[in-house]
């Protein structure tokens, strides 16, 4: 985890076109039923795997296959052979000069012989679940099906632990049930101290989020890479964030998008995860909209070098970092042109929302002011029809803001950080 660290996981539950389920049998060990499931495998002209993971008595066991199918063309290969010898070995039992390859675990990982669809294991009590599934899984790679034979010596010598084992390869012999074997692997041998003091420090006195964060910034240094300015601008403008739920029914799902929000960095990232949202969830709703305006503004922020930005009523107030990288006479000519900001010593901006922006570069041609609003006397006069709750109350009611609209309070600061943003740098 120190190095990787804890990453997305995901589960592939299909199998592939015609494969079959492996048939899994707990059986004492007994030379009829060696000897039969050799032969019924030899009698479709496939081949068969026999582990036994001891060295010094595989010869012995490999006499004994000898004798109970003398037909049976037996190679044997082990870690301790040399690795011409081993090579030799498994290109012969791939061309199939051999009926039966009897191995020690080296066989594992990495096989893939689709003529060999039925493997014995001896002494199966004595492998973890998620052993003996990747042996399993050495067969029944073809359109045939595969058979695995777990032996075990007398029921009552066994283990509680090892019974569960047993019992869980056995049970979880669909396709695709590798999860839930690992998952059932994980409740029986536990999750020991992964999480702990001895393996991971103090985790439970700095909590997991900035345990992770630590440890992510430690190894970049480590790895001579650029680690990111971890301090960001708190941006609280009064509007409402909430992602619908009728968009994303799941909390969890919910979370995770407010998370990935948040931590957006650059507009290139808020476009990837919009995208996301509108191919898996369809267009993205205004409470979407709001909240991918919310992460602009704050990347804006981060990029003019402001601490925070506060809405208190219709005016809302920037505050500066000390180590702001703005052009001071950038700022002061800003304020000279623009009738709604000003600034407060020593390093606050205010943006009056109640005032329009009439600087030379947002005039616009033949604009015109809008009409004042009618009285609500006026209004109900020349209505037409007094309906029920028609009422002074309803009328002089604000209507709902749209901050992403014309003059909304996401519009109003946005745009102002972007004319600040040009001032960034310049000398």
């Amino acid at each position: 985890m120190s190095l990787a660290g804890i990453r997305d996981m995901s589960i592939i539950e299909t199998p592939p076109k015609d494969r079959l389920s492996i048939q899994t049998n707990v059986v004492k060990f007994d030379q009829p039923v060696i000897s039969r499931a050799i032969r019924t495998e030899l009698e479709r002209r496939g081949q068969v795997y026999f582990v036994h993971n001891r060295v010094e008595s595989i010869y012995s066991l490999g006499n004994l296959i000898t004798r109970l199918v003398p037909e049976a063309r037996i190679a044997v290969a082990h870690g301790q052979m040399g690795e011409d010898e081993l090579e030799r070995v498994m290109v012969d039992f791939v061309a199939h000069k051999y009926d039966v390859l009897l191995a020690t675990t080296i066989i594992e990982n990495g096989l893939d012989i689709p003529n060999a669809n039925t493997i014995v294991i001896n002494r199966s009590d004595r492998y973890g679940l998620s052993q003996l599934y990747q042996l399993r899984g050495r067969v029944g790679r073809s359109d045939r099906r595969a058979y695995a034979y777990l032996l075990i010596p007398p029921e009552d010598s066994l283990s509680p632990v090892a019974k569960k084992r047993l019992a869980a390869i056995r049970e979880f012999s669909d396709l695709g049930s590798g999860f839930r074997v690992a998952a059932l692997d994980l409740e029986i041998r536990g999750a020991g101290n992964l999480l702990g003091g001895e393996q991971s420090g103090h985790i439970e006195a700095v909590g997991f989020d900035m345990y992770m964060k630590l440890l992510e910034q430690t190894i970049k240094e480590l790895k001579g890479e650029e680690i990111e300015d971890d301090v960001r601008a708190t941006v609280n403008l009064r509007v409402d964030l909430r992602v619908d739920e009728t968009y994303i029914p799941d909390m969890n799902q919910r979370l995770t998008v407010y998370r990935r929000m948040a931590a957006v960095r650059s507009e290139t990232d808020l476009n990837r995860i919009l995208e996301e949202l509108r191919d898996r969830y369809g267009p993205p709703p205004a409470s979407i909209q709001n909240l991918a305006e919310y992460a602009q503004i704050r990347v804006l922020a981060d990029e003019v070098g402001i601490e925070s930005i506060d809405r208190e009523a219709q005016i809302v107030v920037l505050k500066f970092r000390p180590e702001a990288k703005l052009d001071p006479s950038w700022l002061f000519r800003l304020i000279q042109e623009r009738t709604d900001i000003q600034l407060t010593p020593p390093a606050t901006l205010k943006l009056d929302l109640r005032k329009t922006d009439e600087s030379p570069r947002r005039a616009v041609a033949g604009r015109q002011r809008p009409l004042p609003k009618a009285s609500w006397w006026t209004t109900r006069a020349t209505a037409g029809e007094v309906a029920p709750g028609f009422s002074r109350e309803e009328i002089l009611r604000p209507p709902t803001e749209n901050p992403r609209g014309e003059g909304g309070v996401f519009s109003r600061v946005a745009g102002l950080l972007r004319e600040l943003s040009e001032g960034v740098g310049v000398r």
